[in-house]
């Protein structure tokens, strides 16, 4: 355990608090039993060190701090190292990455049980099983998912603003004023196509140059290690899933053919099916439907896209679709905490109630004129005007 406490104590030094992602002031850090989902990269490790450093800086002991995937645990139990953590003190215990522990979820239940004295912050793969988990932890733990940076996280990070977040409310009232506050401080659209190509993951603060490398191999992690070993992908079927990936970049804003797509790659329709869930899952790709109550795993998505802009540029740069980007963008804003589904005249409805179509500065409204609650979200704009708000102020949801 001591190797552990070392390991720990050298992480929390060098850990910097300067930027910290908004979410860290959302979660109810006093509930007992705390999950924290994410795919690669988007900070999961980042944000528990930042808050141990920022809560325990003067009673470090109370706190711990470990990956499950260190070798330590080769020998040892969770189990053991709870107990000995609460015996020498400990009050707080951060377990990232728990989905690399055999039956973490069955060893997370006794502790919470037999501990009470103990709370527990633990992180894993997007593709977690809480409720479906063999011990069911859905009464137990709060679950938060955690993103990448939005624009306006983007903005604070590289630039040392300060900007607040605003509800879509706001936006879709306010937009006028919203923008010319900003712009008081910063012209977005001068960092906004740089956030599209590599401002999503916060790795980008580290070796700008090999940033697409880096993405490839998370990509290739998920779908080579958790995929697998969370859901069982076949790995005979991993260059049909790349042969997917690349489709749904290249593509303007795609409406699969299921039957003609699983017939192109080579994959029968229902695995094609289960596959378009995982990936969505696993934060690769962002399924949107026309009604999205109640779906299920074998329900066709009306439109397919990658999780965010960024995966576009590492899979098909080359090959860019404007439009799929600007939507790309909009469905990756918006679904963190919103319902997005695909409406009938126009490109999203939102929480069902506002209709929204997306394109560049000069899109008009004819689609959308006999609509109610209806805006343009366009492209190019600094500000905008009546119901055409900038697209890159949807950035600032979270």
């Amino acid at each position: 355990m001591e190797s552990l406490i070392e390991k720990y104590q050298r992480r929390i030094a060098f850990t910097q608090t300067d930027f910290v992602r908004s979410i860290m002031y959302e979660i109810n850090w006093q509930a007992r039993l705390i999950g924290i989902k994410g795919a690669r990269g988007v900070g999961k490790t980042t944000l528990l060190l930042q808050y141990i450093k920022m809560n325990f800086g003067r009673i470090p002991e109370k706190a711990l701090y470990v990956s499950l995937d260190n070798i330590w645990f080769s020998k040892n139990s969770l189990s053991e190292l709870a107990d000995k953590f609460v015996k020498q003190g400990g009050t707080h215990l951060f377990l990232d990455e728990v989905h690399k522990y055999p039956e973490w979820s069955v060893e997370l239940k006794n502790i919470y049980d037999d501990y009470p004295e103990l709370s527990i912050v633990f992180t894993g793969s997007s593709l977690l099983e809480i409720l479906n988990a063999r011990a069911d932890l859905s009464r137990r733990a709060i679950v938060y998912t955690l993103q990448g940076l939005s624009f306006r996280e983007y903005l604070n990070l590289t630039n040392q603003t300060n900007f607040k977040t605003y509800t879509l409310h706001d936006i879709l009232e306010n937009h006028l004023e919203i923008s010319q506050h900003i712009v008081k401080q910063i012209r977005p659209l001068q960092f906004f196509a740089q956030y599209l190509k590599g401002g999503y993951y916060p790795f980008f603060l580290e070796q700008a140059a090999l940033y697409f490398q880096r993405l490839e191999e998370v990509v290739n992690m998920i779908l080579e290690i958790e995929l697998p070993q969370l859901k069982h992908l076949n790995l005979t079927y991993l260059p049909k899933i790349k042969q997917l990936l690349y489709i749904i970049a290249v593509s303007a804003p795609f409406t699969p053919n299921i039957s003609k797509l699983s017939e192109r790659i080579g994959i029968n329709r229902e695995t094609l099916l289960s596959y378009l869930w995982y990936l969505n899952q696993a934060q690769l790709i962002a399924n949107i439907y026309r009604d999205s109550k109640g779906i299920t795993r074998l329900q066709k998505p009306d439109k397919l896209f990658l999780e965010n802009t960024n995966l576009m540029f590492a899979l098909s740069s080359d090959t860019m679709n404007t439009g799929n980007m600007r939507e790309t963008f909009f469905v990756n804003q918006l679904k963190y905490q919103h319902r997005v589904e695909i409406a009938e005249q126009a490109d999203f409805f939102i929480d069902n109630r506002y209709t929204i179509e997306i394109g560049g500065k000069a899109k008009g409204r004819r689609q959308i004129k006999n609509l109610e609650n209806t805006f343009i979200a366009a492209d190019d704009l600094e500000f905008g005007f009546d119901n055409k708000i900038p697209l890159w102020l949807f950035g600032f949801l979270y």
